[in-house]
Formats: C-alpha cells, sequence, structure tokens
C-alpha cells in the first residue's frame, strides 16, 4: 500500500543522499573545508535499507548495465534505471529547496513507494543514517559501513543535544543571599548572559565542581582524562564571554592555558577527538566503549546538492571540518535545569549546560 511520507529539509535530504549515491555509484570525500577532493573518491557497490520488520532492502549498482537492482531478502524484485533516480534526486532536491518546515512531496512519495522505501528515514537505533557496501581502494576489498548524514539543505543539525545530563557544575564564590536572590530573580530576554554579568559584577568567581552525569563524565574521560576539565573551562569562556564557535573558544583556551598544559596546541587537539567521538558513536546518557556507530564516518549535503564523504582514512579533515564548523549553543533553562544559583553541602553552585550545533 502507498505510504504518506513527510519531513523536514534535513530527513528529506536523507532520501536524496541515497538517491544521488546510487545515481553516481561513487561518493567523493571532503577535505576539512568541505570540499570535493577530486582525487579521492569511494566506488559504492550497494545501499541497504531495512524497511519493515524482517525485510532488508537492498540497491545494488550494476555499472555495465547502467541500472540498480532491487533486492529484497536475497531475492531480486526489480531493475531501477540510473537515469530514473538521477531525474529524481534533481526533483527531490529542488522541492527540499523550495519547501520549510515538515512538508509532503506527492511524486517522490510515490517514487519511493515503488521501490520498497516507505520512511524518508531508515529506522536506526544508532548514529548510522545509511549503511554501504564500498570498494576499499587502499585494500582492494569491499567494506560494508554505515555513515551519519548531515545536511546543509535545512536547519543546522545538532552534533551534541542538550539534556539535563550535559550539565557542568560550579561552585561560585564570594556571593552574599541578596546577591543569590537577586541573581536568580533575573528573567530577561537575554537572562543567562545577564545573570552570569551580574555573579561578576558581585565580585563572584567561579571554580569547575564536576558534571552531573557520571556516565557522561567517563564517556568524556574515556576519550582523554582531562576532557571534563577541558570542557568546562571552555563553557565558562563561552558562557562569560557570550562567545559560541569552538574554534574560537579553543584558541582562547590555547592562549590563556587554565589546565597549564606545556603546548597550546593541547586544546584543539583533544577537543577535536571529542567532537569527532560525539559525531561518531557517543551518547552523553549511555555509557560508551569507544565504538564507533558510524563506522564509515559522515556523509554532507551540501547547499548546492553535492555529496560528499568524510571517511576513516581522511579522519584528521573530518575533525578539523567539525573544529571549524561547530558552535555551542544555549538551550532552554528550564527544560534542562540550569543557569540558577542553589545551595549544595554548604556551596553556592550552578550548572551550565553544553549543546554542540553545526554553524
Amino acid at each position: 500500500m502507498p505510504n504518506k511520507m513527510s519531513g523536514n529539509k534535513g530527513e528529506w535530504s536523507e532520501l536524496y543522499a541515497l538517491f544521488k549515491i546510487l545515481a553516481d555509484g561513487r561518493i567523493y570525500a571532503a577535505n576539512d573545508k568541505a570540499e570535493r577532493i577530486a582525487e579521492v573518491y569511494y566506488p559504492v557497490v550497494k545501499a541497504t535499507r531495512d524497511e519493515r520488520q524482517g525485510s532488508t532492502v537492498e540497491y545494488y549498482i550494476n555499472r555495465d548495465e547502467g541500472t540498480i537492482d532491487l533486492v529484497v531478502n536475497g531475492i531480486k524484485e526489480g531493475v531501477i534505471p540510473k537515469t530514473t533516480l538521477e531525474e529524481k534526486a534533481e526533483e527531490l532536491l529542488f522541492e527540499i529547496n523550495m519547501n520549510s518546515n515538515s512538508f509532503e512531496i506527492t511524486q517522490i512519495e510515490d517514487f519511493a513507494n515503488s521501490i520498497l522505501i516507505h520512511k524518508i528515514k531508515a529506522p536506526s537505533t544508532d548514529k548510522t543514517d545509511i549503511s554501504l557496501r564500498i570498494e576499499d581502494l587502499y585494500t582492494n576489498s569491499q567494506q560494508d559501513v554505515g555513515f551519519s548524514i548531515k545536511s546543509e539543505l535545512g536547519h543546522s543539525p545538532t552534533l551534541l543535544n542538550a539534556s539535563k545530563a550535559t550539565n557542568f557544575i560550579f561552585t561560585v564564590r564570594g556571593l552574599s543571599e541578596e546577591d543569590i536572590s537577586r541573581i536568580n530573580a533575573i528573567d530577561s530576554r537575554s537572562k543567562i548572559k545577564d545573570r552570569i554579568g551580574e555573579i561578576y559584577s558581585s565580585r563572584g568567581s567561579f571554580s569547575y565542581a564536576g558534571m552531573v552525569s557520571e556516565v557522561f563524565e567517563e564517556n568524556l574521560i574515556l576519550i582523554d582524562s582531562l576532557l571534563p576539565d577541558i570542557v568546562a573551562n571552555m563553557l565558562l569562556i563561552a558562557y562569560s564571554r557570550d562567545i559560541s564557535s569552538v574554534k574560537d573558544l579553543v584558541e582562547i583556551l590555547a592562549c590563556e592555558n587554565p589546565c597549564g598544559f606545556k603546548r597550546a596546541d593541547v586544546y584543539a587537539y583533544k577537543i577535536r577527538k571529542m567532537l569527532c567521538a560525539c559525531a561518531l558513536g557517543m551518547k552523553p546518557s549511555t555509557l560508551w566503549d569507544g565504538s564507533e556507530e558510524a563506522n564509515g564516518g559522515y556523509i554532507l549535503v551540501k547547499k548546492d546538492g553535492e555529496v560528499l564523504a568524510y571517511h576513516i582514512y581522511n579522519r584528521e579533515a573530518f575533525e578539523l571540518y567539525l573544529l571549524e564548523h561547530t558552535c555551542l549553543e544555549r538551550p532552554s533553562t528550564s527544560r534542562h535545569d540550569y543557569m540558577s544559583l542553589y545551595e549544595n553541602n554548604g556551596e553556592v553552585q550552578i550548572k551550565l549546560n553544553l549543546q554542540i550545533r553545526f554553524k
């Protein structure tokens, strides 16, 4: 039966990426500026989607015939001309650019249903948005790998979602009870910035005290034992100086060196590793063992419709891209329970929340 499909620009971009990759039969690598590396690409053998319970749909690229074989549970059930996928990819890109919010595209729905795609976003319990079999030109073998897809066509996606688990705790000294009441009463549109400013104006000082979530703390320590302290310092700079760019914050850390490292480039290196872990598998509320769910890497859908990949072989370029293209965001204070002064074991404390978004 036909299935109605509705989604936002980012969700439709996942379907666009599938059409585009199958039509092209390859995916080019990207450098740290999100530009195509013309001499580096990965030939694609097939794409796989789990569409229905117990049903695996595979799309095998037949280069000699210029077609894609549609295979369900090992049985060939149809053939799709490459030219059809090229046309549908262009049509879908046009519609994504023309629409906003959540929307349907009837003609794309009909085509998707005809090739056994019934959901815009394939079911997933991890960070893998698309599964591909690629030819590994380095080892002359084939690999089945999963990629996470990010799109520039819609609103900037988050890299690390905010939750109560992403709160960092700071002890605040030097405030009177009157100061605390006055600061907590600030409810302006810019109350986060205003409360921080008032704490400093009242001669308050901050010191890192720990993280709300032991799980998130352990995950950061697994990446690097000093990451909780480094991220806490980055957060404090971001909130107190109203700076959001991760790259700018890392440069300030390198200049001021709050952790006392002998090398200034330590901060950038460690933050890059954290961003990469967030992208490929680490979640704040789930104890992480270091495995990468999106074990192929990242696929980027650019504003002009080009689809590029950051694969394991160009990980450094991916890390540099993440450093250049991410920023810290301040989510709802009430929803995530932060930005109010409170007493804990005789000390005044405040929570600052970590959320990372693509620019």
